[in-house]
């Protein structure tokens, strides 16, 4: 078994795994897109997290892929499946590994149009203003925010995605500015 993380299974990886690859997915864009009424938000005032939002072929999602023991997939699966059950469903994707090793197909967690907490796009500066603001029983959405765009810096350098840098950006602003 195969999962992909692009968003906080790149830096909050909380099952066994085989071993770690880093590399992309075509055809995606990895979006604040997706609500959190379950981490990072409550009912009634949900915080941000990321979706993949269909895109061209061109389009590339970089991220990490987890390899898992054959002995844990299924306590693995019904891991994510719990973790993941805020409006998420599963989609097999082909993985291209960045060291051009064999792709491998796998599976990702995908908040789609049709889930409930679906929130879809906004302006940047209303993303982030809700991402500034929203707490969960995880934490603060901006916690989410700052560990991915640093886990995509840190375990992909040079890796460039413009709507998570440009967000991490505006938050840092937020957090600069008086209230």
């Amino acid at each position: 078994m195969w999962v992909f993380g692009y968003g906080s299974l790149i830096w909050k990886v909380d099952f066994p795994i085989k071993r770690r690859v880093p590399g992309y997915i075509t055809g995606f864009q990895r979006r604040f897109w997706q609500g959190s009424t379950d981490h990072r938000g409550v009912p009634g005032d949900p915080g941000r997290v990321v979706t993949l939002v269909p895109a061209s072929n061109k389009d590339r999602v970089y991220g990490i892929a987890y390899e898992i023991h054959e002995q844990d997939a299924e306590t693995v699966r019904q891991h994510l499946d719990h973790r993941e059950k805020g409006g998420y469903t599963t989609v097999k994707v082909t993985f291209h590994p960045c060291d051009q090793s064999e792709d491998v197909d796998l599976v990702l967690y995908i908040g789609t149009e049709d889930n409930p907490n679906y929130l879809g796009p906004a302006p940047l500066d209303d993303i982030a203003n809700q991402i500034y603001r929203s707490v969960g029983p995880s934490g603060k959405n901006i916690e989410y925010l700052l560990n991915l765009a640093n886990a995509v810096r840190t375990e992909l350098p040079g890796v460039e995605d413009s709507h998570l840098f440009d967000l991490e950006s505006k938050v840092l602003e937020l957090q600069q500015s008086p209230s």
